[in-house]
This record gives structure tokens, C-alpha cells and sequence, in this order.
């Protein structure tokens, strides 16, 4: 498994968990209001943060066990890798064209954020699914 198919799991994985995380927090903060009533942003912040953060430390953890690793991105991880941002950027159109009618429309701000930060995951997982499934099948000719 190369450098950059790592890479792609991790993040995928990192993803789905911290997603999980902040929509379990926020659900147990509800205390019997509507969830558009439960605190959400120092979870959403920390959701995030902890993403990034568990990307990078797993990451350099993978790179110290194994130091001989080739780090060398090659002709194939750079097709792989812009086919996922390809793919996976159409999550972070929809997630900005559904806020942006949200907030014409003067929805409350819990949803307008989370629809945001809901697009954002379903980008990083669409496009970490993509690049494992070209990873284990190839890149497709065209």
C-alpha cells in the first residue's frame, strides 16, 4: 500500500469518526429542546480541530513505523488525487449553494452550519472513497 492510498483511509476513516462524534455530542446536548436549541458550536469547532489533528498524528505515526516508506508520489497518486478533489468537490458546491438559499431564506443559524460542515464531511468521504477504489482498481482511461 502506497504513501498516498494510507493517506486516503486515514482520512476517510478520521472523517466518518469525528462526524459521528460531534452529531452524538450534539444529540446528547438537547436536554429535551429541539436540536436546533443544543449547543453546537464548540463541538462542531473541536470536531473539527480533532479531525485535523488525528490526521496528522496517525499520519506521522504510520511514517515512523515504517521510515523506509517510499514518500514518492508518482504519476498514478496524482490522477488519483485530483480524481477524488474532482468527485469530491461537488459536496462543497452543494453544501454552499444550500447555505447560502438558507440564509436567504433566514433559517436558523444551527442549520445553516451544519449542512456546511455535513457537505464538508460528505466531501472528504466521497472523495476518500474514490481515491481507495482507484487505488485497488486503477485509474480509468479515458
Amino acid at each position: 500500500m502506497t504513501h498516498e492510498q494510507k493517506r486516503a483511509w486515514i482520512r476517510l476513516v478520521v472523517s466518518v469518526v469525528a462526524y459521528a462524534a460531534y452529531v452524538v455530542v450534539v444529540a446528547a446536548r438537547t436536554d429535551g429542546r429541539p436540536l436546533s436549541g443544543a449547543p453546537y458550536v464548540a463541538a462542531l469547532l473541536w470536531s473539527v480541530g480533532a479531525a485535523i489533528a488525528a490526521s496528522i498524528v496517525v499520519e506521522i505515526a504510520i511514517g515512523v513505523t515504517n521510515p523506509r516508506a517510499s514518500r514518492v508520489v508518482d504519476e498514478r497518486d496524482r490522477e488519483i488525487g485530483r480524481l477524488g478533489e474532482h468527485v469530491a468537490q461537488s459536496f462543497v458546491v452543494i453544501g454552499a449553494v444550500a447555505a447560502m438559499l438558507m440564509a436567504m431564506a433566514e433559517w436558523d443559524t444551527f442549520w445553516i452550519a451544519n449542512v456546511i460542515y455535513l457537505c464538508f464531511v460528505l466531501s472528504a468521504i466521497l472523495g476518500g472513497v474514490t481515491r481507495v477504489v482507484l487505488y485497488g482498481g486503477g485509474v480509468p482511461r479515458w
